[in-house]
């Protein structure tokens, strides 16, 4: 990935914002109808849509600082220097993973306002039918199945011609998409000279790779043309989108970053179960803490690995495991943190004939202040695009397991491939050459794993463990994908311009070796879900109810990817902005809005 050496050309002075406020005693409001908790994809969906209506306030508080200014949030191509060891980044890493021979890796969490949105890859990925579906069943509630959440999806998306402007006939399907969305998406708005030989290899090898006019029809096999939530060679956020200044000068939206919350506390009973109405926050371990209330609800919004962890240090969970840390439990609740899964990552790289790669931008630090200074004044260049440029979702033959499918469907993939033009691995690039990747994912995982407390400190991180290739069919599925990139690569269109293997890839020559390759190499994509999981009301197990209401709990709602029951087969800021859109639409019709 492109080095974070080139940090000192990406935050720029901040600039005043209406109700964007860094201390809590200069808002001008002292109640609030709603308080929500964390400014990631699903918490300012959710501040925008609850605001719409005037006579409804709402506080949202923000962990880290505002994404005004982060030009490395701003400029696609830089994703990678916002993460690890950043400001923007919480910094989390994993426990030891069995998966992967033992590593702890970094688990990058966006933090800053517009969380995860504002420092991920930007692929715009909705998942299969299928998916959808299954959750539905899952739930018991057919307003999570794919025909129910299409207006969810318009509401979110706004499609945008790419930063170029070319002709992108024949590389999308305009006929599902919005126009009328609040979230921009577009296509690559720059040319890669290996597209043409893309899209030589699906019409050489039809049947391992087909052509898909557009992956988020619901059916999303095959290799289609990325789309991206960027807009004119800039990243759209959640919080550029749904905190826009339009929406930021609403008087009933109050937006507190810096402010992260150490516990929910308990107000009271409704009816015989324990309210949650307050939460607590500060600006760091040292400082006084703040206890705000919300007359109708808390929404807690702090993504797959936050949520668990407040609910943990509220006494919601598992009792024994409070217990033995001096929490007082409120409610017992076993599933709070397990049913974790996360899709994992290998990045395989290519020596390549051609010196029309980002490479060039990851080493010199001249050319890569020439290109920003292009960006900052045009929108135009290499740098208007994320590093991807094309995805490959697959399945594997249906005789090459026995086990039952972990994929929802027979159009839901087990793997995904993602191309780059350049060299996209974590570690630091070569001095020399010039690269292409074919990164493997690995997209429906048998591997559970859970998140439990390591201390009753907020401030401590808790014990992140999503079980990466944690089962043998994980790592066989991944064994796969490698393949099929080698397959992808040795396509005749790849002839004078692939030179060979990168030398970890190309010691991986029998079955034994490239497993060694596969756990020695591998991490996450970043896509954890399911840590406060939804299940059918009146489940015994579950944290959320369908309406996404904690079970046993009042004044209290989850409301991001960790009520994702499980992992879909996509990049998961699009399910999580559904999720969003829908239970924004939950909320008003609970209280009549």
């Amino acid at each position: 990935m492109l080095s974070s050496r080139y940090l000192q050309y990406l935050v720029l002075p901040l600039a005043c914002r209406a109700a964007l406020y860094d201390a809590f005693e200069t808002i001008q409001a002292s109640t609030f109808d709603f308080v929500i908790v964390g400014a990631g994809a699903a918490g300012c969906v959710l501040a925008n849509r609850l605001t719409e209506n005037p006579n409804v306030s709402v506080l949202l508080l923000e962990a880290g600082p505002s994404n005004i200014g982060v030009i490395a949030s701003e400029i696609p191509m830089f994703p990678a220097q916002l993460n690890p060891n950043t400001p923007f980044d919480w910094n989390y890493t994993t426990t030891p993973q069995i998966g992967l021979n033992g590593r702890s890796i970094n688990y990058p969490r966006g933090h800053l306002l517009g969380g995860s949105t504002s420092v991920n890859y930007m692929a715009y990925t909705r998942g299969s039918s299928e998916e959808w579906d299954r959750y539905a069943r899952r739930s018991g509630d057919e307003g999570w199945s794919w025909n129910s959440i299409q207006k969810y999806i318009r509401m979110n998306k706004k499609w945008t011609p790419p930063a170029d402007h070319h002709n992108t006939a024949g590389q999308f399907n305009p006929l599902i998409h919005s126009l009328t969305g609040i979230n921009p998406v577009s296509l690559p708005g720059f040319p890669h000279l290996f597209e043409p030989r893309v899209i030589a290899t699906t019409r050489e090898n039809p049947a391992d790779f087909p052509f898909n006019l557009d992956m988020n029809s619901g059916r999303p096999l095959g290799l289609g043309w990325l789309q991206s939530t960027i807009k004119g060679g800039q990243r759209s956020s959640a919080a550029t989108s749904y905190l826009g200044p339009s929406f930021m000068s609403r008087p009933n939206l109050h937006v507190l970053v810096n402010s992260r919350v150490t516990r929910l506390i308990q107000t009271g009973t409704d009816k015989g179960k324990p309210a949650f109405r307050s939460a607590e926050f500060t600006q760091n371990q040292t400082s006084t803490r703040t206890v705000v209330t919300a007359t109708k609800e808390v929404i807690l919004s702090a993504g797959s690995i936050g949520t668990p962890h407040i609910l943990l240090l509220s006494g919601i969970g598992d009792k024994k495991d409070l217990s033995a840390l001096g929490i007082k439990t409120v409610l017992d609740n076993p599933s709070v943190g397990r049913n974790f899964t996360d899709h994992s990552l290998l990045v395989n790289q290519w020596f390549v004939n051609s010196t029309a790669t980002f490479d060039g931008i990851a080493r010199n630090a001249t050319l890569a202040a020439e290109e920003v200074a292009e960006w900052q004044q045009t929108q135009r260049g290499p740098l208007v695009d994320s590093p991807l440029a094309h995805l490959i979702w697959s399945r594997l033959p249906d005789n090459l397991f026995s086990i039952p499918d972990p994929a929802a469907g027979p159009n839901t993939a087990h793997f995904e491939l993602l191309l780059a033009n350049g060299w996209a691995n974590f570690a630091p690039i070569p001095p020399t050459g010039n690269f292409m990747a074919v990164a493997t994912a690995v997209t429906a995982p048998t591997s559970v794993g859970e998140l439990t407390l390591q201390t009753s400190n907020p401030f401590d991180q808790p014990n992140i463990n999503p079980n990466l290739l944690g089962t043998d069919f994980d790592l066989f599925v991944m064994a796969e994908a490698v393949g099929a990139a080698r397959k992808f690569l040795s396509a005749n269109a790849w002839k004078g311009y692939v030179i060979r293997e990168f030398d970890t890839l190309a010691a991986a020559t029998d079955e034994i070796k490239l497993k060694q390759y596969i756990k020695n190499n591998s991490v996450t994509v970043f896509h954890p879900v399911g840590t406060a999981s939804m299940s059918p009301r009146g489940a015994a197990f579950g944290v959320v109810d369908p309406d996404l209401v904690v079970k046993g709990i009042s004044g209290l709602r989850v409301v991001d990817a960790s009520i994702l029951p499980i992992v879909p087969s996509a990049h998961t800021q699009v399910p999580v902005y559904v999720v969003g859109e829908r239970a924004a639409e939950l909320v008003k019709t609970a209280y009549k809005l």
